[in-house]
């Protein structure tokens, strides 16, 4: 049973700890249990049952997928923002390069609001990467 253990924490090491992801894991292994100890009265080893349960237990990734909805749906918005950010800077940034050398061509201060601006996907990228992480 130490197996069936160790595969469900190895399955679940890269959820997120939650209610509601204990109770699946919870649900989990008492169904592997239940279905190892039934195989076990039909006359396999408990090698053989084991390694059945394992081998028909399928993929994991539509669980994941259940259990990772909210966050996942943060980390898109997380992402857009990001895109929204940079080719919104870009456009300012290539608006005020645009007004410096049509009005003023011999004075260069585009430099100076690009700088203000530069912070919007900079800040927008740290939001990204610690939604990311977590």
């Amino acid at each position: 049973m130490r197996r069936i253990y160790e595969f469900v924490d190895k399955i679940f090491e890269d959820v997120p700890n939650s209610d509601r992801a204990l109770q699946v894991k919870e649900e989990i292994l008492l169904d592997m249990e239940e279905k190892v100890y039934d195989l076990m009265e039909e006359g396999k080893s408990q090698e053989d049952a084991i390694n059945k349960v394992l081998v028909d237990f399928g993929d994991i990734d539509e669980i994941k997928a259940e259990l990772k909805i909210g966050g996942s749906k943060k980390l898109a918005y997380a992402k857009l923002n990001l895109d929204f950010a940079i080719w919104g800077s870009i456009l300012f940034i290539i608006l005020f390069i645009f007004i410096n050398f049509y009005y003023t061509p011999n004075t260069i201060w585009f430099v100076y609001p690009t700088f203000g601006i530069l912070w919007w996907p900079l800040s927008m990228f740290y939001y990204w990467h610690r939604k990311r992480r977590s």
